[in-house]
Parts: structure tokens; C-alpha cells; sequence
């Protein structure tokens, strides 16, 4: 008699299999694709460990084992990422949602500090940004933008599941360029603008390289500034006096924008930040008051 396929039987087969393949988190891929095939939490996998599964059931989950092989990213497989203790939604149409952003969230809170506020989320994607501050501090009001129409109806879908859907408005728009000039409309812009340098392109993992949407990697030009150069000469008119600009950089971008950042008018201060693993994350800038 053959034997049973348990749940524990297959994790530790699909285990071996993604390290033998190179996926770099085999033991977690494993469980969130078993989880998922099966309708079960992660932890519900250990509870019934030695329960067997059909073969309609395996079936399933060999057909999501084959897709993470390919190296497609098990968020895009179960559709699904967590940020800032919120489930999200996520497509291809949208960047999936990293641990490190957190970081910007933890600064805006700080910079909120309980006041009503209007905060603009430059490039919002799934809206994960715009959905953390909303629902950690429901005294502020967020406008929420990102030139992709089908990453806004992620977004929007995002924030219904969330009980947030009026509480965020949503446009699309590249940047800021529908509002009018001068309005000095909001106390705070967040972003996590595309960053990517055309050097690094071509050594991305094939997880980001070859399934994130390109146009939401590429920041434009080799060190992939572009970009936040732009968005560092077009929100301050759309920050009212003392206001506040938090954006998320990549690596060995802090230089080049801190020397733009100190020579420019109407900046009165600005830091970096670091995530938790030592590396600059976030470049803070505070305008002047007016």
C-alpha cells in the first residue's frame, strides 16, 4: 500500500525541493503555498500535521509548487502580503509590499502625532502606505495617487477590505500633476517611488527582474534618481509651511541626494533614516515655514 502524502510529508518534500531549485526562503514558501492550497492558516498545518491529503488536493498545490519553481513570487501565487498587520491584495499590476517600508509608516505616525492632517501618498500601488496611516491615525485625511489604473483598483479594493474606502481618496495621476500649483494643499507627502537604477536592472532577482511591474522599478537613470529628483522639486509648492516630505530611497542614493536636498531654497532640515538592518531607507525633509 502506498503511503499517505501527510501535510508534514509534503512540506518536507517541497522543502528540499525549492532549496534544491534555489528559492531562498523554501521552508516559509512551502508553508504559505500549502496554506493557501488548503484554505488553512499557517499554523493550522502543525495542528493537523499528520492529516492526509486528497489527490485533488495535491493536485492543487502542485500546480502553485511548479509556478514558485518558476520563480514567480508566492505573494503574486496566493495574492496576498502582509503590511503593517494588514492583509493586502496584490497583483502583478502592483509591487508587493516590503517589511522595510514600514519604517516611512513608523516616521509619518511620529511626524501625525494625533493631529488632522492632510497627507498625500505619492505612487501608492497597493496602498499600503495610504492604508497603514489611515488606520492607525483616522483623525487624518489621505489622497492617494498612482499612474497605473490597475494598481489603483487594487488600492481601492484594498481599502474597502479594510473598512477604510472612505476615509482615502484615490486619482490617477503621475505625480502631482492635477493639482494646481502654489496650493500648498497637504501637511505631509509620503512616497515609495520607483528607485532603481538601469545598472541594477539586469542583477535583480528573477522574483523582482521578471514579475514586478518594470515601470514601478525604474527610477530612471544609472544610480535610478530620476525620479526622486523630480518629486524633490515638485512637492514642496504643494506643502504648506513647515510641512513634511518622507520618501524612500535605495542604496547609495542618500549622497547625491542629501547634496540636492542642502542647497535647496526653502529647506529647513532634513535626515535619514535606517531600517532595522542598518541600511538608509528613508530620506525626511522639512520645509521652511512660509
Amino acid at each position: 500500500m502506498e503511503e499517505a502524502w501527510t501535510i508534514l510529508k509534503v512540506l518536507r518534500w517541497t522543502t528540499d525541493y525549492f532549496k534544491r531549485k534555489g528559492i531562498p526562503q523554501p521552508r516559509s514558501d512551502a508553508e504559505v503555498l500549502l496554506a493557501h492550497a488548503l484554505g488553512l492558516e499557517r499554523l493550522q498545518l502543525y495542528l493537523r500535521h499528520d492529516q492526509p491529503l486528497a489527490g485533488s488536493e495535491l493536485a492543487r498545490f502542485r500546480d502553485l509548487v511548479r509556478r514558485r519553481a518558476a520563480r514567480e513570487p508566492a505573494q503574486y501565487i496566493t495574492g496576498r502580503q502582509e503590511f503593517w498587520s494588514l492583509e493586502l491584495e496584490v497583483t502583478p499590476a502592483t509591487l508587493i509590499p516590503r517589511p522595510e517600508t514600514e519604517v516611512l509608516v513608523e516616521k509619518a505616525l511620529e511626524l501625525i502625532e494625533g493631529r488632522p492632517l492632510r497627507i498625500l501618498d505619492l505612487g501608492t500601488g497597493s496602498g499600503a502606505i495610504a492604508l497603514a496611516l489611515a488606520h492607525e491615525a483616522p483623525q487624518i485625511s489621505v489622497f492617494a495617487t498612482d499612474r497605473s489604473t490597475e494598481a489603483l483598483l487594487v488600492a481601492r479594493r484594498n481599502a474597502r477590505r479594510h473598512g477604510l474606502e472612505s476615509r482615502i481618496s484615490f486619482a490617477c495621476m503621475d505625480l502631482i500633476e492635477a493639482f494646481r500649483p502654489n496650493g500648498r494643499l497637504f501637511h505631509l507627502v509620503v512616497s515609495n517611488p520607483p528607485y532603481i537604477g538601469d545598472v541594477e536592472i539586469p542583477a535583480l532577482p528573477p522574483e523582482v527582474g521578471f514579475f514586478e511591474p518594470r515601470d514601478a522599478l525604474r527610477g530612471g537613470g544609472p544610480l535610478g534618481i530620476d525620479l526622486l529628483v523630480r518629486i524633490l522639486h515638485q512637492v514642496p509648492p504643494f506643502l504648506q509651511g513647515s510641512g513634511h516630505l518622507l520618501m524612500e530611497i535605495g542604496q547609495g542614493q542618500e549622497d547625491p541626494l542629501a547634496r540636492l536636498v542642502s542647497g535647496k531654497t526653502g529647506v529647513a532640515n532634513f535626515e535619514l533614516i535606517k531600517d532595522y538592518s542598518g541600511m538608509v531607507r528613508v530620506l525626511h525633509v522639512q520645509m521652511s515655514e512660509r
